[in-house]
């Protein structure tokens, strides 16, 4: 015999804002993560370090 378990979106508290955000979240999140991960490539990083070098952390 199988049981199956499962709770539906009332049973957990989720509202129709809670979908929202959770829907926006997951539409959101892989562009700004494709953005970030090419402005945070070895390439890029070094050419922001060439551009103001005297900036640098450990330069202080």
């Amino acid at each position: 015999m199988i049981n199956y378990f499962a709770l539906t979106a009332t049973e957990m508290g989720l509202g129709k804002i809670d979908f929202a955000v959770i829907g926006a979240v997951i539409l959101i999140f892989p562009i700004l993560f494709v953005y970030a991960s090419k402005n945070l490539d070895a390439k890029g990083v070094f050419e922001w370090m060439m551009e103001k070098p005297n900036d640098w952390i450990g330069k202080k």
